[in-house]
C-alpha cells in the first residue's frame, strides 16, 4: 500500500523512503456505476467542524476484476456542491500476485463534509468487499502523516477510526508525530461504521420519504389556504366594522350639530 488516510483527517501518507516504485494500474477511467442514498443524521454542533445538519448524499461504487488485480472504487457525491476530483473517493486494490491489499488514491482519503462518519463508512465497505474473497491476503501497513499530530483532536479522531477498523497504531516519539500502523491480515480487519451518523437508505425507503414529504407539503398548503381564507374573512369583517363605526360617528356628529342648532335658534 502506498498511502491511506482516516476519514476525519487531511491525509495519511508513507514517507518518501518507504514509498515503492510507482506501478501503472488498470481501470483508470472507471467511474461508479451503482448508487445508493446515504442519510447523514443531524448531530450537535462540533467546536471544530461547526454545524452538522441533516443531509442526504449519494454513495457510488464500481468494481473490476482481472488476473493480476481487482478494484473497488467508491465515491460520495454531494447535492448542489462540487468537490475536488481527489476528494470523497476511496479505492481498494487487491494484488493477486503478491496477495496483498492496498488503498488509494495517492493523495489520501479526504472527506467533505468532515466529521460526519463518511470516511469510516467507505473504509468499512472496502473491508466487507475484500473479506468476501481475499480474507487471507495481507493489508500492508503504512506511516501516518505527521501533520495530523499537530492537532490533538485530529490525531485522536484519526487513531480512533483506524483502531475501529482493526488496525494497531504505534508512535516512535513522545510528541505523537511519527506514527504508523502495521500489516494485518484482511480477515482480521473490522467492517464497522457509526450507524448513528451514516444510514443507508433503500430505494423504497427513499420513495416513502418523498411520498411522506409530498403529503406533508400538501397538508401544509391546505392549512395555509385555510389560514389565508380566515385572514381574508377577518379583513372583510374589519372593513364592515370600520364602515359601521364611521357611519355611527357621522350620525353622532350630525345629531350633536342638530341639537346645538336647535338650542341656539329658540
Amino acid at each position: 500500500m502506498t498511502e491511506t488516510q482516516t476519514p476525519e483527517s487531511p491525509e495519511v501518507a508513507v514517507g518518501p523512503d518507504q514509498a515503492p516504485a510507482p506501478v501503472e494500474l488498470p481501470w483508470a477511467d472507471v467511474v461508479p456505476e451503482h448508487f445508493k442514498m446515504l442519510r447523514l443524521v443531524p448531530l450537535t454542533v462540533d467546536r471544530v467542524t461547526g454545524a452538522r445538519p441533516l443531509r442526504f448524499v449519494q454513495f457510488g461504487r464500481a468494481e473490476r476484476h482481472g488476473k493480476d488485480y481487482s478494484l473497488l472504487r467508491m465515491d460520495i457525491q454531494l447535492p448542489a456542491q462540487k468537490v475536488r476530483k481527489d476528494q470523497n473517493r476511496l479505492e481498494v486494490w487487491a494484488n493477486h500476485q503478491t496477495r496483498t491489499l492496498s488503498v488509494g488514491p495517492e493523495t489520501g482519503l479526504q472527506m467533505e463534509p468532515l466529521n460526519r462518519g463518511l470516511g469510516r463508512f467507505l473504509m468499512a465497505q472496502g473491508v466487507i468487499w475484500a473479506q468476501r474473497k481475499w480474507a487471507n491476503y495481507r493489508f500492508e501497513g503504512a506511516a501516518l502523516a505527521s501533520k495530523d499530530g499537530l492537532n490533538e483532536d485530529t490525531r485522536l479522531r484519526r487513531d480512533h477510526v483506524l483502531k475501529s477498523q482493526g488496525l494497531t497504531v504505534t508512535y516512535t516519539d513522545a510528541q505523537h508525530l511519527k506514527g504508523s500502523y502495521g500489516d494485518v491480515q484482511v480477515g482480521e480487519l473490522i467492517a464497522t461504521w457509526n450507524g448513528e451518523k451514516v444510514q443507508m437508505v433503500d430505494i423504497l425507503d427513499a420513495a416513502n420519504m418523498l411520498q411522506l414529504a409530498e403529503q406533508n407539503l400538501q397538508e401544509q398548503e391546505v392549512k395555509l389556504r385555510q389560514q389565508e381564507e380566515r385572514v381574508s374573512k377577518l379583513k372583510r369583517e374589519d372593513s364592515g366594522l370600520r364602515f359601521t363605526i364611521s357611519c355611527l360617528v357621522a350620525f353622532a356628529v350630525f345629531q350633536a350639530g342638530l341639537l346645538i342648532w336647535i338650542a341656539t335658534h329658540r
